[in-house]
């Protein structure tokens, strides 16, 4: 994970035009993303940009979505955060590395990768200095690809978001970044979210987003070690001291893949 991005497991949308959500919001989530794009409607983004000026949240727990870079609306998005603490931005629909890297140094950017020519860039775009992680979003690319949902009639992610998922997170993983997983839209769905969040957090994401304050224990829970997985870690860690290379414990082969595990799950736990 990258250090730049030690956040917590749940980050939590809010509308930027909503001014009165922002403080509960950022009570409730390990940190908030203030949504300039889709949560807000063309006619009330100067609204919502005013809101942001205006705002006074902990900026080191703020995240900004802007809008696209290629949109007509993101220079007045970037000239806004200047005026304000915020210096993490998320670029919604991300798909040029080269556009990414002439934003401004002062930003630290997500890159949130949500189309067909944003996951296909993912390498390049994770490559990029001034990118601290990625977000990918399931929704947007099945609409970008002429889809119609992401998802079967059962709740499964269909394989298109499901190799865009993993395509994202060994993207980030091999850039040494962090990677942050899609929201799951059905907030009534909490067996599912708990699901994919425990999932997320054994395939290495390091958080969640979410659009709903409900969302949140269930994704600390999940990503949260249970007893029997924080025991198992904290004994094969102490069984490896004085150890040199493979040994056995429990039963099992133990060698530094494992160990790595191990030192994973007391992160989260910590």
């Amino acid at each position: 994970m990258s250090a730049s991005f030690d956040l917590g497991p749940a980050l939590l949308f809010c509308p930027a035009d909503r001014p009165e959500r922002f403080g509960k919001a950022a009570e409730r989530a390990d940190a908030v993303i203030l949504d300039l794009e889709d949560a807000v409607a063309p006619a009330d983004k100067i609204a919502a940009r005013g809101a942001l000026i205006d705002s006074h949240l902990d900026p080191d727990r703020v995240i900004v979505r802007v809008n696209p870079l290629e949109s007509v609306e993101i220079g007045s998005d970037l000239a806004t955060l200047s005026q304000t603490d915020y210096r993490r931005v998320m670029v919604a629909k991300a798909e040029s590395a080269k556009a990414i890297s002439r934003i401004d140094p002062r930003f630290e950017v997500v890159a949130l990768c949500e189309t067909a020519r944003g996951v296909a860039s993912a390498e390049k775009i994770a490559a990029q200095p001034n990118v601290i992680a990625l977000l990918w979003g399931a929704e947007d690319l099945v609409a970008s690809i002429g889809g119609t949902s992401s998802r079967t009639p059962k709740g499964k992610y269909r394989d298109i978001a499901r190799h865009a998922r993993s395509r994202v997170l060994l993207a980030a993983g091999a850039a040494g970044i962090s990677a942050i997983d899609a929201v799951h839209v059905e907030i009534a769905d909490e067996k599912g979210l708990a699901r994919e969040a425990r999932d997320a957090a054994a395939s290495g994401f390091a958080a969640t987003a979410c659009i709903h304050p409900a969302q949140v224990a269930i994704i600390r829970e999940a990503y949260r070690p249970d007893a029997a997985t924080f025991a198992w870690a904290r004994g094969v860690l102490a069984a490896a001291d004085g150890e040199r290379g493979v040994f056995r414990h429990g039963g099992r082969m133990i060698d530094e893949p494992v160990l790595r595990h191990a030192r994973a799950v007391l992160a989260r736990h910590g």
